[in-house]
């Protein structure tokens, strides 16, 4: 008695090939033709210099100070404005979670979000320029004699920065202080651990591995500054960040292969804080990443 062999459409489904799994093909496709795909053929232009070795584009940036220092500028820039809003987000979030009215206040908070690099650069320039009315307000009730410079400069971007990442690390941090059991806080409680006890000994633990991914997020984030080093900083001298040099490089030199390499040299120093931070958590808690609610 002979057997007939399954079909190709059963084979596939013991494979994990079923209709439902290939409803993942799309986002597959348009992850390959936007973030792998540029990625490969960056990193193959980059070795592919106008003149020279394979490694010209490498070796002419950390021979240059002018290059290679953009790296640390970026650096000065991206890791206080990360730490900032962390420090910022942590208590508000903590606050947060104990009112009623959780959605408005996040709402508000968040608002920055929808504004836009531009638009906030734009209203720092009107409102904190040497003309603007934080200025005058100081001047007027003799505070100062001549206008703070706050724009233009390091500070200029650091506060724009500083605005526009909050939203974005003050939700993750939120995320993950509401999703711990309220019933651990009242156990400790019980038990007599005051709030810096609870804190330190409930909350840090289980917070820890998610603050150190809002870290590393954030601070990518912070660290492909480029609309703001621009508009209310000092791109010429002390905002010239790394993706200043990158987009010189592409749309000034028109040397699309060194432009390939910058940005190579981006990526890995923001990989390489990536994996500071991520060793230094595992290494500091091995726990699970937050407790459920129950």
């Amino acid at each position: 008695m002979s057997t007939e062999s399954p079909s190709l459409g059963a084979r596939l489904s013991a494979r994990g090939l079923d209709g439902t799994t290939l409803l993942v093909l799309p986002g597959v496709i348009f992850v390959v033709a936007l973030f792998i795909y540029p990625f490969l053929y960056g990193l193959w232009l980059s070795f592919h210099p106008k003149a020279g070795p394979a490694l010209a584009n490498y070796t002419k940036f950390f021979s240059d100070p002018f290059l290679y220092g953009t790296i640390w500028t970026t650096m000065k820039l991206a890791l206080p404005v990360t730490l900032i809003n962390l420090l910022i987000a942590l208590p508000i979030a903590f606050r947060v979670r104990l009112l009623r009215r959780q959605r408005l206040l996040t709402t508000l908070l968040i608002l920055p979000i929808t504004l836009g690099t531009v638009l906030v650069a734009e209203g720092m320039i009107f409102y904190l320029g040497p003309q603007g009315w934080f200025n005058r307000v100081l001047m007027l009730a003799g505070l100062i004699s001549s206008p703070v410079k706050l724009v233009n400069n390091y500070w200029g971007v650091f506060i724009s920065l500083v605005i526009t990442g909050f939203p974005f690390t003050f939700l993750l941090t939120l995320s993950y202080v509401t999703g711990i059991d309220p019933s651990l806080e009242q156990a400790a409680a019980t038990l007599g651990a005051n709030a810096r006890n609870r804190f330190r000994e409930v909350f840090l633990p289980l917070l820890l591995p998610g603050l150190a991914i809002t870290f590393c997020l954030s601070f990518v984030q912070a660290y492909s500054v480029l609309p703001s080093a621009v508009l209310v900083g000092d791109p010429s001298s002390a905002t010239r960040v790394i993706s200043i040099a990158a987009y010189q490089a592409a749309t000034e030199e028109y040397d699309y292969a060194m432009a390939s390499a910058i940005a190579m040299i981006m990526g890995l120093t923001q990989l390489g804080v990536v994996a500071l931070v991520l060793g230094l958590r595992s290494l500091l808690y091995r726990g699970p990443v937050a407790a459920a609610k129950g």
